[in-house]
């Protein structure tokens, strides 16, 4: 999950913003201010990952906030400028913003962002996924899930618990915003590489070293399981039987 937060005080430019992201899986919003302090506290203390930063007279001084947030924040979130005009550019680029964006916002820009944020932000940095319903949310991390098998429109996660999770949503979902340890080897099953214990390419099989439950893996995805045999194969010695 990458977390997004937005400093700016127009109604239409933060409801642009939202209603694009609210398009991928991957992004919560964990709030919006207007105001120095509020904002200041809250990127301290949540550290989003995003900060889409309307740096028109919204706060004084928008570059020495970004600066100083800086000094304090080991992890200094990608930070997005807005502005109506592109005056600003050099001061945008110098400050280490990522990205800029024209107001008013148009949907096809905020998307090509969107699209470079999950480029620079990648996936095996995620350790916790959140699988949402109403006003439901669910917490499950990535290093407990032993695979997932997709149930029609519907996903089961198999947890090294034992658990079995299930969550509205394809699989297809989750493959795009899981760690690259995850690897999909079926029309219908993504699995965790690392608790894979046996590959067997005669019976077309990954086996669980937790349940010993086998996976069944098909052609069309064979070139996953060749780079999963291959980056578990780094020292391999003939076994007699």
């Amino acid at each position: 999950m990458r977390n997004y937060f937005i400093i700016d005080k127009d109604p239409e430019s933060i409801q642009s913003i939202k209603n694009v992201l609210e398009d991928y899986e991957t992004f919560n919003c964990i709030g919006i201010s207007c105001t120095y302090t509020n904002a200041m506290n809250i990127i301290l203390k949540e550290n989003p990952d995003v900060v889409f930063f309307n740096i028109d007279n919204v706060i004084e001084n928008p570059f020495e906030f970004a600066q100083e947030l800086n000094l304090f924040n080991e992890g200094f979130p990608v930070f997005i400028a807005i502005s109506s005009s592109k005056k600003n550019v050099y001061e945008v680029i110098k400050t280490g913003f990522f990205d800029f964006l024209l107001n008013p916002l148009a949907e096809l820009e905020i998307r090509k962002t969107v699209l470079k944020i999950l480029k620079k932000i990648p996936a095996q940095s995620r350790k916790t996924i959140c699988l949402k319903s109403y006003k439901d949310y669910q917490y499950l991390k990535t290093d407990e899930i032993l695979y997932l098998k997709a149930d029609n429109n519907t996903t089961d996660f198999y947890m090294n618990d034992g658990n079995i999770v299930n969550a509205y949503k394809t699989l297809k979902t989750f493959e795009n915003i899981l760690p690259n340890n995850f690897h999909r080897i079926h029309k219908s099953y993504i699995i965790n590489k690392n608790f894979i214990s046996r590959i067997q390419f005669g019976k077309s099989t990954c086996t669980i070293k937790r349940n010993s439950h086998e996976v069944p893996f098909t052609k069309t995805y064979i070139t996953s399981i060749k780079r999963i045999n291959k980056s578990l194969s780094e020292y391999s010695y003939l076994s007699v039987s």
